[in-house]
C-alpha cells in the first residue's frame, strides 16, 4: 500500500510540476520583452536576434521556475488527496501525513540537486543572450572611456582603446597598497601592445605607495607593464553583469575585489544565492504541504490564492534581500539566505502543527 500511495505521490506531483515548467518562462518571455522592445528596436535588432535571445535565456526562466512548479505542484497533489479523502484513509490504514510527505522530500532533494547542475549553465546562456541583446558585434575594433579591472586587481581607465593597431590613449593604472604587495598609480598619454613584451606604457608618470606610507615617483618615457596580461581584444569585452557568472568566475572575482578593498557585495550576493536557490525548492516543497490540508478554507481558488501569494512573497523577499544586501545593509550571507530561512522555518512551525 505504500509503495502504491509512493507511486501515486510522485506522479501526480511530476505532472503538475512539469505544466508549470512549460507554462511559466513563456510568461517570463513576455513580461521581458514587454519591459525591453523598445531598446531592442532602438538597437537594430532582427526579429530572429530577440528570439534567439530568449533562447539562450531560456535556462534562467527554467531555473527560477523550478520553486514556482515545485510550489504549485506540492499544493494541488496534497489538496486532491485531501479533497478525495485519500489522507484520511491513509491516517485511517496507519500511515502519519509526515510520511505521505516523504516521497514529496525526496523529490524536492533531486529537484534542489538539478538545479544546482542548472545553476552552471544559466550564466553561459545569460551571457550569449546578452552578447545578442546589447548588439555587441564581433566586429568592433575600438572602444572608449571605459573602466577596466584585470586578472591582478589592477584598476584602468582607458580613454581610448583601438585594439587593431594594440593601441590605448589616456591610461590611468591604480592598485591599493595591501599589507603584502605595493600600491601603484601610473597614468600615461599612451600605451602600445607588443607579442614579445605586453604592453608598454609611452610619456608618463609612475609613483608606488607601501603599506607604510612610504612613497616612490618617477617619470618615464616608456616603461613595460609584463605584469599586465590581457590582451587588446580582451579590453574590448563590455564588464559582464554577476547573472552572466559561472561559481567559479564569481569566486575570482570577489577574490580580486576583496584584496583590492573594493565592493564586492554585488558579487558575494549572487554567488551565495547560486547556493541558496536550488534550495529553495526543497523549502518551498516543505512549506506548501501542510499548508495545502487547509482545502475547506476555499477549495481550488484557495490553492490557487495560496500558491500565487507565496510565489509573491518568496520573489519580492528574494530582491529585497538582494537589494539590500548589495548596499550593504545586509551581510552578503545573510541576503542570500534569508528568504530560506523565513519560509523554511514557518515550514517547520507548519509541520508541528499539522494533524498527523
Amino acid at each position: 500500500m505504500i509503495r502504491t500511495l509512493d507511486r501515486m505521490v510522485v506522479s501526480t506531483f511530476f505532472k503538475l510540476f512539469a505544466v508549470v515548467i512549460v507554462a511559466v518562462p513563456p510568461l517570463f518571455i513576455l513580461a521581458d520583452f514587454t519591459e525591453n522592445a523598445d531598446t531592442f528596436l532602438d538597437r537594430g535588432l532582427t526579429r530572429a536576434e530577440i528570439g534567439e535571445g530568449y533562447v539562450y535565456k531560456m535556462a534562467e526562466y527554467v531555473w527560477y521556475t523550478f520553486p514556482i512548479a515545485a510550489l504549485v505542484a506540492t499544493v494541488f497533489t496534497i489538496y486532491n488527496m485531501t479533497r478525495h479523502r485519500e489522507i484520511v484513509a491513509a491516517k485511517a490504514g496507519g500511515i502519519s501525513f509526515h510520511r505521505i510527505m516523504a516521497p514529496l522530500v525526496v523529490v524536492g532533494i533531486v529537484l534542489m540537486m538539478a538545479t544546482f547542475a542548472l545553476s552552471e549553465i544559466v550564466p553561459r546562456g545569460n551571457a550569449m543572450a546578452a552578447r545578442i541583446q546589447r548588439d555587441e558585434g564581433t566586429n568592433r575594433t575600438w572602444r572608449s572611456d571605459f573602466v577596466y579591472r584585470s586578472e591582478n586587481g589592477l584598476d584602468w581607465q582607458v580613454k581610448r582603446l583601438t585594439a587593431d593597431v594594440g593601441r590605448m590613449d589616456g591610461v590611468v593604472m591604480e592598485r591599493r597598497p595591501t599589507p603584502t604587495s605595493r600600491g601603484l598609480h601610473v597614468s600615461a598619454a599612451a600605451a602600445r601592445w607588443t607579442e614579445e613584451e605586453g604592453w608598454i606604457l609611452v610619456e608618463g608618470f609612475m609613483r608606488t605607495l607601501g603599506a607604510d606610507s612610504t612613497e616612490h615617483s618617477m617619470g618615464f618615457n616608456q616603461v613595460a607593464m609584463p605584469e599586465v596580461t590581457e590582451q587588446p581584444r580582451d579590453l574590448l569585452e563590455d564588464p559582464r553583469e554577476p547573472e552572466e557568472m559561472t561559481f567559479a568566475e564569481l569566486e575570482r572575482i570577489t577574490s580580486i575585489l576583496e584584496r583590492s578593498g573594493g565592493d564586492a557585495n554585488e558579487w558575494l550576493v549572487r554567488r551565495g544565492q547560486m547556493l541558496s536557490f536550488p534550495v529553495a525548492t526543497l523549502v518551498i516543497i516543505l512549506f506548501g504541504a501542510p499548508l495545502a490540508t487547509s482545502y475547506k478554507r476555499g477549495g481550488a481558488a484557495f490553492g490557487v490564492g495560496m500558491s500565487l501569494v507565496t510565489v509573491i512573497s518568496f520573489l519580492a523577499m528574494l530582491k529585497l534581500a538582494q537589494a539590500l544586501g548589495e548596499a550593504g545593509a545586509l551581510t552578503p550571507w545573510v541576503a542570500a539566505w534569508a528568504p530560506n530561512i523565513v519560509f523554511g522555518s514557518a515550514a517547520l512551525v507548519l509541520l508541528t502543527r499539522v494533524r498527523t
